[in-house]
């Protein structure tokens, strides 16, 4: 008879399905969308190969393509086929697309496919036929999504007990489509932070600060943005100053993404500003936050001695009220 904690198991391995992430590809490498078990791409023309979908189009218009599925595998394999939007992942800002179960309002929604299932043969390749018919009313600019191959199989992903899971694995080849009609680069900085961590006793241990700002593409083109950080402290002696490697190289429309930036050997004792901007094609813009660096000691002796002279201060006065009411 099955434990109570391995029935568990098997009912969590059954109703929990991860998606895996999709490995899209990245836009400088010029190859195919590739999980080492298949591919998804483009179809080859005449100029070449392409690594993913360059499209433009017009409100109103229809474009045609056909994208490609590979399968490496030695038996034949089923895969679902789909279109999705794709947008910034919040952790790091990662491209990402969305569920086929999902709201779809872009790319997903406007590719018509002739069949949403194919079949490949063991280390063949099934071309497809696809349109994107973009509405009359679409707004202009970048409209990024992906052509997805999943495998609806579910594979095991290991673990044991209540925690076993399995996982759907994908692969998509990603599609930038721009829609005709005038382009708005637009970026911000926006709730701005500091978060200190000092010694209690100023030269006894190393001062951090964590810096977490919000990036926002609040235009309708992807941008490759550029951001810097810098401080300054007291009578503007400049304490920091750097370009910020941990950031997105595509900020989609509409995205935004929270990013963090730790800063080792922060000040403490000072006070000053810090200031992160962020510049892209024709755009520009800066988030700033102040900061007093005061070591924990220095507090605890200023607001001891506050109290105290509160206390002393109120210890007169009332004094002088009982002298005033003897005299009377």
């Amino acid at each position: 008879m099955n434990s109570p904690a391995r029935r568990t198991g098997y009912i969590a391995r059954a109703a929990v399905v991860v998606l895996a992430a999709l490995l899209l590809g990245v836009p400088a490498v010029a190859h195919a969308a590739d999980n080492g078990r298949w591919s998804v791409y483009p179809y080859a023309t005449q100029l070449g190969s392409r690594p993913y979908f360059v499209l433009t189009a017009d409100p109103g218009t229809t474009v045609r393509d056909r994208v490609v599925v590979a399968n490496k595998a030695a038996e034949p394999v089923t895969f679902r086929l789909y279109a999705a939007d794709a947008y910034n992942t919040p952790r790091d800002g990662g491209f990402a697309v969305r569920d086929r179960t999902e709201q779809q309002r872009g790319v997903g929604r406007w590719v018509r496919l002739p069949r949403t299932k194919v079949k490949v043969p063991a280390h063949g390749s099934v071309t497809v036929p696809f349109s994107l018919r973009v509405p009359p009313g679409a707004e202009p600019g970048d409209h990024p999504g992906a052509l997805v191959a999943l495998d609806e199989r579910v594979a095991d992903a290991g673990g044991d007990g209540a925690v076993a899971v399995g996982v759907r694995r994908a692969v998509g080849a990603r599609v930038y489509l721009r829609v005709g009609g005038p382009t708005l680069p637009a970026v911000s900085v926006e709730d701005l932070r500091i978060e200190q961590n000092r010694p209690v006793v100023p030269g006894l241990g190393a001062s951090t600060a964590v810096v977490s700002y919000t990036l926002r593409n609040r235009g309708n083109v992807t941008l490759d943005p550029v951001v810097s950080l810098r401080a300054e402290g007291l009578f503007g002696r400049t304490l920091l100053s750097r370009t910020l490697d941990r950031v997105p190289s595509e900020l989609l429309p509409g995205q935004k993404v929270r990013l963090t930036e730790r800063w080792s050997g922060a000040p403490q004792f000072d006070w000053g500003d810090v200031t992160v901007t962020a510049s892209a094609q024709r755009t520009r813009e800066s988030g700033r936050v102040g900061f007093v660096a005061v070591p924990w000691v220095v507090l605890a002796v200023v607001f001891v001695g506050g109290v105290g002279v509160g206390v002393v201060a109120r210890v007169r006065v009332r004094a002088r009220r009982r002298r005033g009411a003897v005299v009377g």
